[in-house]
């Protein structure tokens, strides 16, 4: 009874928070899964390198989560600019382009990040496919910045 009461809590509040960000839900569960790649291949590649440490696989799960954090700021951020522009009378539609641009950015970084591990196995990977990722990042961090402004986050000394 209790395991499902909270299997309908979970999906209740899955459901809830996929009509809430329709947009951003595809992206997030893509970040999810190359989350999972990068941990199972950072342990696989830790295990035949004979470097496996329990400290650092923790130290990974709590990244991993603070990456979801970030995730949820930026969401946040969406959400204060789309609620200020409705109560001023201005209609965004679905604005989530700080959720958006974060979510893609840490895809891109996990993928670079599943490369490097796998390479460091020793399988063989094309050049260009690093290449490409680190280009789209690249792409992104851009784009962010352009939105916000260069000077803005230079000010900050971040």
């Amino acid at each position: 009874m209790k395991e499902s009461i909270t299997k309908c809590v979970i999906t209740a509040a899955m459901a809830g928070i996929g009509l809430y960000m329709h947009e951003l839900l595809i992206p997030v569960l893509i970040l999810a899964v190359v989350m999972i790649l990068d941990y199972g291949t950072g342990i696989v590649g830790a295990w035949m390198s004979g470097q496996l440490c329990s400290r650092v696989g923790v130290l990974g799960i709590v990244k991993k989560l603070a990456y979801l954090c970030a995730v949820a700021v930026a969401i946040v951020i969406d959400w204060v600019i789309q609620n200020a522009a409705g109560r001023t009378g201005l209609d965004l539609g679905s604005f989530y382009a700080f959720g958006l641009i974060v979510t893609i950015w840490l895809i891109l970084n996990e993928c670079i990040s599943i490369l490097e591990n796998i390479a460091e196995m020793g399988v063989p990977l094309p050049a260009f496919l690093l290449a490409v990722i680190k280009k789209l990042k690249k792409t992104t961090e851009t784009r962010g910045d352009a939105m916000v402004g260069e000077e803005d986050s230079h000010d900050q000394g971040h």
